[in-house]
């Protein structure tokens, strides 16, 4: 499915969604706490990555607090780790991947099944910004992407 253009009416949000990207510490769990607050228990909302070496990242956690989103009880899983305890990703009606290899792994773990899988490209801020306030901002503008990604594509709750 393609991104609804600016200014075109959002669909209905499918009942279940997981966000996904490489490490589930960034942009993963920013885009599930965001989606949780603007569509609360309209849709059951996770997020993972391929991997989950890393924990929750500081900066993710104050930029979403800025905005009312509370991160920092998030754990880091991933996609083997939802599988152990039969979390399946073919469980899902929609997989939004954040990231090429997290995209690349959704579409061959959910082959032949029902489950619809996207890719939004938005942008990796880990490594952005050499000062504090730069850092902050790069972060502030990933969380703004992934606002608009959801605002643009779901109508609200």
């Amino acid at each position: 499915m393609a991104d609804p253009q600016p200014g075109a009416k959002a669909e209905k949000l499918p009942q279940s969604i997981l966000f996904c990207c490489d490490h589930n510490s960034v942009r993963s769990p920013m885009a599930e706490g965001i989606a949780k607050k603007l569509y609360g228990v309209s849709a059951y909302l996770q997020s993972a990555g391929l991997r989950n070496d890393r924990e929750i990242d500081g900066f993710s956690i104050s930029v979403c607090a800025e905005i009312g989103v509370e991160l920092s009880l998030h754990r880091s899983r991933s996609f083997e780790e939802m599988s152990e305890i039969g979390d399946d990703l073919s469980s899902y009606d929609m997989i939004v991947a954040l990231s090429p290899a997290s995209h690349a792994a959704a579409l061959d773990l959910t082959r032949g099944t029902h489950t619809v899988v996207e890719f939004w490209p938005i942008t990796d801020p880990s490594g952005a910004g050499e000062t504090r306030e730069a850092k902050l901002d790069a972060y502030r503008q990933t969380r703004g992407e992934i606002l608009g990604h959801l605002e643009n594509r779901w109508q609200a709750a």
